[in-house]
């Protein structure tokens, strides 16, 4: 909605202002943010900053806007519905942080969103969108002092605001088994649960014991164990969120229902494996380059890089360069995974959730 009209814009104008000179404006939302973005020519960097300005805190949420994008949204939930594969995290996620808005859905209830309003989303915005809650962050070659400038030209106007929604952490985790009949032509799973919130010390210990675990690799021990060697599961993986407050690991696999018990024990078993064997530094150093030069490749698109590096400003006001992950990875232990497999994977701490 934020690309839907402002106090002197259009829908229209909005979207043919970078369109125009060949840039692009976007904008996403994760359970704890909103980014909106540009990607420019360095010429064009003042019309994109103001821009920015202008739908970030000048928006007016058109009622009749609102509509159309809500059925928009609704074929979008629906459309959703019907990929099992993802559906399934967001159930599960619902699992894990029961009764707590991170276990909501992001795209909504289309009932509630039906009855979404112009006052519910500026409402919204001042609840939310406080200034000691925003980072504005540039990458590109274009002089600080210029943006600075025009940070001023066009920021100055926005009033100062401090949050003061409260934060409520999400209550005690207790584990819990589900299965939900979705009439599908595989069975889809997932294991997991709880883990290290953003500040943790321990949070980069499990994003290398995740990426060894069920990562992008063809040679990740999931892949290798269901994929390679027994050709029982097509799609197989594991992620690691973190939050403010709190994290979730999740391990998914699609199988066909004949080998669901099978696939379930391999996994187990690949938890055991890290639970209780102790990583050779031979092993371990591998994995570590691993993921560093997975890390490096993903740091080659400038829009993901900006955006992590904007990200890590606003929680940790600094940002780590490969050098300092490189360093922080270097000190990690054959002793340290071992402890925080033994933490995050051990079996009465899993939840798991199964779409039949």
């Amino acid at each position: 909605m934020l690309f839907k009209g402002t106090e002197k814009r259009r829908s229209w104008h909005i979207l043919n202002r970078l369109e125009n000179v060949g840039g692009e404006l976007n904008a996403y939302t994760t359970k704890e943010e909103t980014f909106v973005y540009a990607t420019v020519l360095s010429a064009d960097f003042e019309r994109a900053m103001e821009l920015c300005a202008d739908i970030v805190f000048h928006s007016v949420f058109p009622q009749n806007e609102i509509e159309k994008e809500v059925d928009v949204i609704i074929d979008e939930i629906n459309s959703y519905n019907d990929t099992p594969s993802e559906l399934i995290f967001d159930d599960f996620e619902n699992m894990v942080f029961a009764d707590h808005p991170l276990g909501r859905n992001i795209l909504g209830d289309a009932e509630v969103l039906k009855k979404y309003r112009t006052e519910d989303a500026i409402r919204f915005v001042k609840r939310n969108y406080a200034t000691d809650q925003i980072v504005f962050f540039s990458l590109g070659n274009v002089p600080f002092k210029k943006i600075a400038r025009w940070a001023e030209r066009y920021f100055g106007d926005v009033p100062e605001s401090h949050s003061h929604k409260p934060r409520i952490a999400p209550s005690v985790y207790v584990p819990s088994q589900k299965v939900m009949d979705r009439s599908t032509h595989q069975a889809h799973v997932v294991y997991g649960g709880r883990a290290y919130q953003l500040s943790d010390d321990r949070r980069l210990s499990l994003y290398l014991l995740n990426n060894i675990l069920g990562g992008p690799g063809m040679n990740s021990r999931l892949n290798v164990a269901l994929r390679e060697r027994n050709g029982i599961a097509y799609s197989v993986e594991s992620n690691y969120t973190s939050y403010s407050d709190s994290g979730i690991l999740s391990i998914y696999f699609g199988t066909d229902v004949k080998n669901l018990e099978k696939s379930a024990h391999l996994v187990l078993a690949e938890l055991k494996k890290l639970r209780t064997e102790r990583f050779s530094d031979l092993q371990l150093m591998k994995a570590k380059k691993q993921l560093i030069c997975q890390l490096a490749i993903s740091q080659e698109s400038k829009e993901s890089l900006s955006i992590n590096i904007g990200k890590s400003f606003l929680y940790f006001d600094k940002y780590e360069c490969m050098e300092d992950i490189c360093r922080c990875l270097d000190k990690v232990t054959p002793s340290d995974l071992l402890e925080v497999a033994n933490e995050v994977f051990a079996e009465d701490q899993l939840s798991c959730l199964r779409y039949l």
